[in-house]
């Protein structure tokens, strides 16, 4: 086995590894969001939202939701990858897993560390995600066709559909507070910290642009 082919099989290990510990890494910072109760991410609060309406677990509302937005893309265009798949189904049972490992907290003391934690984990978890490069997730996905098939911004695209989400989910009963702030505030400087230190190098490419900003849509891989 040649060199290349060596180098080549150990990227893509390492990029399986990216993949798969990013999503669940995903799962379980969601799951601290909740148990912390200071307000969760845009999709988290349509998630408990529908979770508390319905009576299933916010994991396989998850799960439901991920796979309702990939059949969005099929009008839109977009081609699923390994990632946007695994992406479905990976994050809602870390999420289910955790909720089921981690107590609830109660008090401040409790919270706000829970909060801060669950906060950075997503930042790392988005880094790991991203930097496979095995395709956007669902919810990423649905944002980027929108804006090619609109013409939109990203930005603009991103905000309404979040706002959206947001709205939804805090009128179903999704918890909105002071982490669903701090989350909008840190996560797009989390992300692009962690992009750049987990960025797998290109075999073709000494320094890709992904790893000096973080790309349209990397802020939700989901």
């Amino acid at each position: 086995m040649s060199d290349t082919t060596t180098r080549g099989n150990a990227r893509l290990v390492r990029r399986l590894i990216h993949l798969y510990v990013g999503l669940a890494l995903y799962g379980a910072s969601s799951a601290l969001l909740v148990r912390a109760g200071l307000g969760l991410e845009p999709w988290g609060v349509l998630h408990q939202g529908l979770a508390e309406r319905t009576g299933i677990s916010i994991g396989v509302v998850s799960i439901v939701v991920g796979a309702v937005v990939l059949l969005l893309w099929l009008p839109i265009r977009q081609r699923p990858g390994l990632g946007t798949v695994s992406n479905v189904f990976a994050v809602g049972i870390a999420m289910d897993g955790t909720l089921a490992l981690v107590p609830d907290v109660h008090g401040l003391a409790a919270q706000i560390p829970a909060m801060a934690a669950g906060i950075v984990l997503n930042g790392v978890a988005t880094g790991l995600y991203i930097s496979a490069r095995f395709g956007p997730g669902p919810r990423d996905g649905l944002m980027t066709g929108l804006n090619r098939l609109t013409g939109r911004s990203i930005r603009l695209v991103r905000t309404a559909i979040e706002v959206a989400v947001v709205v939804t989910g805090f009128l179903l009963g999704g918890s909105l507070g002071v982490g669903t702030v701090l989350y909008a505030l840190a996560i797009g400087p989390l992300a692009q910290f962690f992009l750049r230190l987990f960025h797998v190098p290109s075999p073709d490419a000494g320094t890709p642009a992904v790893a000096g900003r973080t790309p349209p849509g990397a802020i939700l891989p989901r």
